[in-house]
């Protein structure tokens, strides 16, 4: 089995390329059944998410070339197939796209629900309600969602989700490109991803407007037809990056991000006592000094995102004071990782969806275990900043979401690998 070894205690300088953002290509990869013709993207990380969604794209019939690093050119003209290999879409979560993506493309889908982290219970409720909106009638089971036309067939339709969510955002987008009439989602989620996705589509030819905002409409076309599209960086693997420096210090240039994205990110490091200074694609991160305590609440885009609750909870627990960081978006999430934490010598006491993160002087070295991407995510920053050596099992999880996490932190003067027992 596969695992991380680090040697910590050392501080990190030099710069880092972020890579396309995943929960963008996780969405967009899928959004191309909709189209006729072939699509080019680019900025594709080469994560295993992104290498299995493709394996299922493949399988269904799609043909996929990758012409150079990081491009993948996808033609699914003559995908027929509405039952994608239930195996692969065990293996991740993002795979529930295919619902929207299909039911919009052939107006049914028969899809195995999906796998991934599973820190928290996340059902499919809001995306159920956004398809029987459009007039999907929906068999769900245990192990699969079944999607057919209803009596009056699929159209437009005016949908209120019940929270931000992401998924269903996502869902809804997808399956009401190609269907009659006008879509209206409100309490949209807003996040970057949100608009990339809109933004691909409209490139190949859709109607959607509103993205980034808490209303989106998306009025039905005939037809997709093919196009170029570059995804934008990601926003959680730079602040994963930052919250690497700001825990373990020194004085990194993170290129090929978008700052704007990043505001809610750098704002904390910043008030934590890093030092941000913001470029035109470019942000460089800069800690040589102590920690502050810090109050953090996590809150869909623009505020704090959930995906960064770990990455901040390390930085929080090597600073002066005591820190509150509450979750309000998966209740679950401090569960496993803290555990792992305190076994490296952090000081965490959880009641409920808050923790209160007593800073301690220095962390130690340990054998922990990823439980989901980002708590693995957050395992390695630890052991960055740990004296002593710290191995991280489980490192599966952290592949989903990191590309060449190793090679980008060794560059920056971490003493990290990836060994095989």
């Amino acid at each position: 089995m596969a695992r991380y070894e680090i040697h910590g205690g050392k501080p990190l300088n030099g710069t880092v390329t972020i890579s396309g953002a995943k929960n963008a290509a996780v969405a967009i990869l899928p959004a191309a059944l909709l189209v006729s013709g072939k699509c080019r993207i680019e900025n594709v990380p080469n994560i295993s998410d992104v290498r299995i969604l493709m394996s299922i794209l493949d399988r269904m019939g799609a043909k996929i070339v990758s012409p150079e690093r990081n491009v993948v050119e996808i033609d699914c003209s003559e995908v027929q197939c509405t039952e994608p290999d239930a195996d692969l879409v065990k293996k991740m979560r993002a795979s529930y796209y295919l619902m929207g993506a299909l039911l919009g493309r052939f107006g049914k889908a028969h899809v195995a629900l999906p796998g991934g982290c599973n820190f928290a219970s996340r059902p499919i409720d809001q995306h159920i309600k956004g398809f029987e909106a459009l007039g999907a009638a929906v068999d769900e089971t245990e192990e699969y969602v079944a999607l057919e036309p209803g009596e009056d067939g699929l159209h437009g339709q005016r949908i209120c989700l019940d929270m931000a969510s992401v998924g269903a955002t996502v869902n809804i987008m997808l399956a009401a490109c190609l269907i009659p009439g006008q879509t209206i989602i409100e309490t949209a989620a807003k996040e970057p991803h949100i608009v990339d996705l809109a933004n691909f589509l409209n490139t190949m030819g859709a109607r959607i407007s509103g993205a980034g905002t808490d209303t989106i409409k998306i009025r039905g076309v005939n037809s997709l037809q093919g196009g170029t599209y570059a995804i934008i960086p990601d926003q959680i693997e730079a602040g994963t990056y930052m919250a690497a420096v700001t825990a373990a210090g020194g004085n990194v240039l993170v290129q090929n991000v978008i700052p704007k994205h990043m505001d809610c990110i750098t704002s904390k490091l910043a008030e934590m006592g890093a030092k941000v200074i913001n470029y035109d694609d470019s942000i460089r991160i800069i800690r040589n000094g102590p920690l502050r305590k810090a109050v953090v609440k996590t809150r869909p885009y623009p505020g704090f995102p959930t995906d960064m609750q770990a990455q901040v909870c390390v930085c929080m627990a090597l600073a002066n004071g005591v820190s509150r960081l509450t979750e309000s978006v998966y209740e679950t999430r401090f569960f496993g990782y803290c555990t792992e934490l305190e076994s490296m010598g952090a000081s965490i006491k959880i009641n409920g969806k808050t923790a209160m993160v007593t800073g301690v002087e220095g962390l130690h070295g340990a054998t922990v275990c990823a439980h989901d991407l980002r708590a693995g995510a957050a395992l390695v920053i630890a052991g960055l900043a740990a004296e002593g050596v710290t191995y991280v099992e489980h490192i599966h999880f952290i592949e989903r979401g990191y590309e060449h996490l190793v090679r980008k932190m060794t560059a920056l003067g971490a003493d990290i690998r990836r060994i095989e027992d």
